[in-house]
C-alpha cells in the first residue's frame, strides 16, 4: 500500500475540504507513490518524532499541527522546522496533517473534550457559513430516478446523520431544438414539450465539480438544465466548537475540579466566578478567544479553550466562566483519536502512536 492509498483512506473519514482557509494541511512533504513501511501518529512533527519515525521503521507520519504553516524560503536547518522537515526528508519519511479539518469535524476534536467532560445533546458552537449549496436539475419524468440515484451516489442530499435526501416537484418544459443540436427527443426547428421534474438536492461546496459530473453523465439531455444556488444556511454539522449540557449541574468550584482530574492538569486560568450553577458547556480545542461571543450568544455557563490574552477573561461580562486549561492540554487526547482512525483501517503494517513529548509549554509548580 503506498502513502497516497493511506492518505486516501484518512479523507474518506476526515473531510480535509472543511479545514480553515488559512491553514496548511495535506501531504506537507514526502512522496504520495512510495510503500507505506509504518505510520506514526503524533500531535507535532518535531525533529524528536521524526527520530522516532527512523527508530520504527515508520515512513509516514500523520500529525495534528503542520509542521509546515507559513512559506519556507528555504531548508538550510536554522530553526526547528527546517530540521524536522529535512530530516524527514533525508529519510525518505512523508508528513501529512490534518488541523483544522479535524477542528470542524463534528466527531473530531472538540467532540473528543466533550466526551471526556460528559457534555450530552452536542451541538456545533460556530457552523460553517457559505459552504451550502443548492443543485436544481430537471430532467423527464422517466429518468428522473436515474438521475437522482447518481446524485445521491456522488454524495449530494448528505444533510447531518440524514443522506439521499432530495425534492422532486412534476412540471411540464419546452425546448426547441436549433441548427447544430443533437437532441435527445424532438425534431430541429420544432418546439417540443416533455413532462419533467424538478429534482432539488443540497450539498457542501466542495462536492460541487463532482456531483455536476455525475449528474450530466446520468441525464440524458444533450444540455443539461440545472442551477446552482449558493445558500445562507450554516451548516451545523461542520464547524469550529461545540456546546452541550452536562447530566448533572454544577457548582464552578466542582467543575473546575473535574476539569483537572479528567484532564490530568495542574493548572487552570479561569475568569471571576459568577455564582452559577454549570450545566451548559461550551468547548474549543487549541487557541478559542474567538469562540467566547458564541459561546454567550448560546447562554454556555462555562466556556473551555486555551490560550486566553489578558483582555479576553473581561469579555465573559461576569455571565460565563471562562476556563483555560492550555493549548496543548485542550487538544492531548487527539494523537489518540487519530491512531483509533487509522488502527481501524490498516493492519498490513504498524500504526503506532508517538512516545514523544511535543508540548512546548512547561510548569514550575
Amino acid at each position: 500500500m503506498t502513502i497516497k492509498d493511506v492518505i486516501s483512506k484518512i479523507e474518506k473519514r476526515i473531510n480535509i475540504a472543511q479545514a480553515e482557509d488559512y491553514d496548511n494541511i495535506g501531504l506537507l512533504c514526502g512522496l504520495p507513490d512510495r510503500n507505506v513501511s509504518g505510520v506514526l501518529v503524533c500531535h507535532d512533527a518535531l525533529e524528536n518524532v521524526v527520530d522516532e519515525a527512523i527508530l520504527k521503521n515508520c515512513n509516514l507520519i500523520v500529525c495534528f499541527h503542520p509542521i509546515i504553516f507559513a512559506g519556507l524560503k528555504s531548508l538550510t536547518g536554522k530553526n526547528y522546522v527546517e530540521r524536522a522537515v529535512l530530516k524527514a526528508l533525508e529519510n525518505k519519511i512523508a508528513i501529512y496533517a490534518i488541523h483544522t479539518a479535524w477542528d470542524n469535524d463534528f466527531f473530531g476534536v472538540n467532540a473528543g473534550i466533550c466526551n471526556i467532560l460528559g457534555v450530552k445533546n452536542l451541538r456545533i458552537l460556530q457552523p460553517k457559513k457559505n459552504n451550502l449549496k443548492q443543485l436544481n436539475v430537471y430532467v423527464p419524468q422517466e429518468y428522473s430516478e436515474n438521475v437522482r440515484e447518481a446524485l445521491f451516489a456522488a454524495k449530494a442530499g448528505n444533510i447531518g446523520f440524514y443522506d439521499e435526501c432530495s425534492f422532486t416537484t412534476k412540471g411540464a418544459g419546452t425546448f426547441r431544438p436549433i441548427e447544430g443540436s443533437v437532441p435527445f427527443s424532438g425534431e430541429q426547428n420544432i418546439r417540443e414539450n416533455a413532462d419533467e421534474v424538478m429534482i432539488s438536492v443540497i450539498f457542501e461546496a466542495f462536492k460541487q465539480h463532482h456531483i455536476v459530473s455525475a449528474m450530466k453523465n446520468a441525464h440524458p439531455y444533450e444540455e443539461v438544465a440545472h442551477q446552482i444556488i449558493s445558500l445562507d444556511n450554516e451548516n451545523h454539522y461542520s464547524g469550529l466548537g461545540m456546546y452541550g449540557e452536562l447530566e448533572t449541574e454544577m457548582d464552578e468550584v466542582d467543575f473546575l475540579k473535574l476539569v483537572k482530574q479528567k484532564f490530568n492538569i495542574e493548572i487552570i486560568k479561569h475568569s471571576e466566578f459568577t455564582g452559577k450553577k454549570i450545566k451548559r458547556v461550551g468547548v474549543l480545542g487549541g487557541s478559542g478567544a474567538s469562540g467566547i461571543k458564541s459561546a454567550l450568544l448560546n447562554k454556555c455557563d462555562a466556556y473551555l479553550t486555551g490560550d486566553l490574552k489578558y483582555h479576553d477573561y473581561f469579555s465573559a461580562e461576569s455571565k460565563m466562566l471562562l476556563c483555560d486549561i492550555g493549548h496543548y492540554e485542550s487538544e492531548q487526547f487527539v494523537s489518540e483519536q487519530l491512531f483509533e482512525i487509522l488502527s481501524q483501517n490498516f493492519s498490513t503494517f504498524a500504526v503506532l502512536k508517538s512516545s514523544e513529548k511535543t508540548n512546548p509549554v512547561n510548569y514550575f509548580i
